[in-house]
């Protein structure tokens, strides 16, 4: 899956330092394209962070969804990860709640894309 970002670097910044993500790939594609893919430790789906390249995508940047939530984090620690989430004053929408799938609340990335944390029931 691509998200559409500002800067390659401060994403990469923020998945890895914040989210603890993995740094799969950073390949320079050209002087101002690279190839940078994230994912969740543990996790075989990855994120593709690709740089805005006009207008039209940087007015994506945030908001790819209209503001509904489109990622979805599975954890198996989820107090673990939420108050790692607060540690880095990520902008917590909602939550944490207790759902009849499981334990979930709705978060920010450093555009404004929302994101599920959920660990199952």
């Amino acid at each position: 899956m691509a998200l559409v970002v500002k800067d390659y670097d401060e994403a990469i910044e923020f998945y890895t330092k914040k989210l603890h993500f993995e740094l799969i790939e950073d390949i320079k594609q050209s002087e101002t394209k690279r190839w940078v893919v994230v994912r969740p430790k543990g996790s075989e789906g990855s994120l593709l962070l690709a740089k805005a390249a006009n207008n039209e995508q940087a007015s994506r940047i945030g908001n790819q969804t209209g503001g509904r939530v489109f990622l979805f984090l599975h954890t198996d620690d989820f107090d673990r990860d939420y108050k790692n989430l607060v540690h880095h004053n990520i902008n917590i929408v909602n939550g944490p709640r207790d759902e009849v799938y499981g334990r979930v609340c709705v978060f920010e990335d450093l555009y404004g894309n929302r994101w599920d944390l959920i660990e199952p029931a």
